[in-house]
């Protein structure tokens, strides 16, 4: 690595699953198109999960669903090929269920692409369970694409910055700032009840909080601008009673966003913190998550 790298993350390979759904085909089609970007190649993985069914499902059933699989990734790799004639794209039928297919397909370095898909009803705002446990377990980044389809670029990349150990995942939004010739928001929420606490005599020292979290955020930023010379850079300490509020609304003026988990050691763990469950939820633009070692602080509430 020579010296103009330092504090550039290596972006892997894109990984998406495809299961014949509209949201699918398009998180496969976001997946080509920021493989593009990283000069990485698509690979596209339908989870036959014949390995469970060979206890209760006849061969015949077995080979239609091996066929069925095929067949779509066929189509899928077309749709691709059509639309970025020069990705190279490499498939795979997976006898796994879909979680353990796509987190194997990762490996250690590759980036797993889900869409959000409606349940319920609410198809608007909720993610469904494969796209939920991919995202709780992941050791390696994980992108939930959604917003609106057709939703003109707003040329923003948003890093969610709750601490100064988020600087790994601040270096990871620059970089795909950096790809995508945009501009970095890292943007920081605190909530003045969690740092101060209820009790009236405290809150002379708000102010004195609120410049340690400025602070904190702006100390961050002065990172990245010696990594990234040439990327223009926006830090934010904004105060408010819900940080998911805050960063949804972000999320409206961003073709990104991308925060750092908060499990120990290494990933997410069985379930993800409510502002990150909030966020695949009700985001209006594609959510990655970076795996953040170590354990999650006192009061953090991602």
């Amino acid at each position: 690595m020579n010296s103009s790298d330092r504090g550039r993350p290596a972006l892997g390979a894109l990984v998406a699953g495809v299961d014949g759904s509209e949201p699918a085909k398009r998180a496969a089609l976001w997946a080509s198109e920021e493989a593009l970007r990283r000069d990485r190649p698509l690979h596209l993985v339908y989870a036959a999960d014949t390995d469970s069914r060979m206890l209760y499902a006849s061969m015949e059933t077995i080979e239609e669903v091996r066929h069925a699989g095929r067949e779509l990734l066929q189509e899928t790799a077309a749709i691709v090929a059509e639309r970025y004639p020069g990705l190279k794209v490499t498939r795979e039928l997976s006898r796994r269920e879909p979680v353990a297919s796509l987190r194997n397909a990762a490996g250690n370095h590759g980036t797993i692409v889900v869409g959000s898909r409606g349940l319920g009803g609410f198809n608007s705002l909720m993610l469904g369970s494969v796209g939920l446990k991919v995202a709780a377990g992941a050791r390696t980044p994980v992108v939930v694409v959604r917003g609106a389809e057709g939703t003109p670029a707003a040329d923003v990349v948003v890093a969610a910055v709750h601490d100064e150990h988020d600087l790994d995942c601040a270096r990871h939004a620059a970089s795909e700032a950096e790809l995508r010739k945009a501009s970095l928001r890292l943007l920081h929420v605190w909530n003045v009840l969690e740092s101060v606490g209820t009790v009236v005599t405290m809150l002379d020292a708000v102010d004195d909080v609120a410049q340690n979290h400025v602070r904190m955020v702006m100390g961050v930023a002065d990172l990245i601008r010696a990594d990234f010379p040439g990327l223009a850079v926006e830090a934010e300490a904004e105060k408010g009673i819900s940080a998911a509020g805050v960063l949804v609304a972000a999320t409206r003026h961003a073709d990104l966003l991308i925060m750092g988990g908060r499990r120990s050691p290494g990933y997410f763990g069985p379930t993800l913190g409510r502002v990150t469950h909030s966020l695949l939820h009700h985001a209006n633009c594609p959510v990655e998550l970076i795996p953040r070692p170590g354990k999650r602080t006192a009061g953090e509430p991602q």
